[in-house]
């Protein structure tokens, strides 16, 4: 069993919505992916993203495509990334770590080291889960099944215009938590609209019984806060990536733990004042 289940089950019974937070490995500094890491679980992260750079990331909009860039141009593949994991949980064995990325590193890893390589290396660095963007889960039942096999959880995004069967297909194959695409478009697009998100939810929970994170769109405190009140994990990403572009070497790990406490202090004063 991966760390994902029991974190949600600590949260549900403590009546709170995971925070988790996305930054692209490598970026925006090679050597500084764990810092960062450290810093945002400081801050008040439940479960991190950490996305993979890929030269086409087709669901991420121009924020995430730059950070990609960066780290592909200082040399950050998926065999660094395994390695920032590995180096994570070093000092931090209790925080989930899901993969985010697209097949092509994937493929390209198990041809260059073998069938299911990816999978066990990925288990052994200390992976919770995987998303690949451009594996519809109706073409990668294998796939989701060698991770479940090495404890790892296959997540799966759902969207506006998933239809039923699509919301049932990834509720058999799933596990983890599922990832609901708030809006129509890319990462870091502006016109959230959480009286929707809201409305589409009770639909997914029909076939699906896992936690709910929801993303794209959530750039704030205040965002952010009402995503809270209707999901079971809030997931921001393209705001983040922004912020610590701007940071220097030494200041990055500081301005994610900053941003995180922000949105975590946010998240919990709202639970706070619906408990009362």
């Amino acid at each position: 069993m991966s760390r994902i289940a029991p974190l949600f089950a600590r949260l549900r019974g403590a009546g709170r919505t995971a925070l988790v937070p996305f930054v692209t490995a490598g970026d925006p500094y090679a050597d500084a992916t764990v810092d960062v890491l450290n810093g945002l679980v400081e801050g008040g992260a439940d479960l991190i993203e950490l996305g993979v750079p890929f030269s086409d990331p087709m669901a991420d909009g121009p924020v995430i495509q730059k950070a990609s860039e960066r780290a592909l141009a200082r040399g950050i593949g998926l065999t660094q990334v395994l390695g920032i994991v590995r180096a994570f949980r070093q000092r931090d064995g209790r925080t989930p770590i899901v993969l985010m990325g697209y097949a092509n590193p994937i493929e390209r890893f198990d041809q260059r080291h073998g069938a299911g390589a990816f999978v066990r290396e990925a288990a052994a660095a200390g992976v919770d889960g995987v998303l690949v963007v451009d594996y519809p889960p109706q073409e990668c039942a294998g796939f989701a099944a060698q991770l479940k096999a090495a404890g790892i959880d296959p997540i799966f995004l759902l969207a506006p215009t998933s239809t039923d069967a699509r919301i049932q297909e990834v509720a058999r194959l799933a596990s983890g938590f599922v990832y609901y695409v708030s809006l129509k478009g890319v990462t870091g697009a502006g016109h959230l609209d959480v009286v929707t998100v809201a409305q589409a939810l009770p639909r997914i929970r029909r076939h699906v019984a896992l936690p709910i994170g929801v993303g794209f769109g959530i750039r704030d405190a205040s965002s952010a806060r009402a995503v809270a009140a209707v999901a079971d994990a809030v997931i921001i990403g393209a705001r983040l990536v922004q912020i610590l572009e701007g940071e220097p070497r030494d200041n990055v790990a500081a301005a994610g733990r900053r941003f995180m406490a922000e949105i975590r202090s946010a998240i919990d004063t709202a639970e706070q004042g619906n408990q009362r």
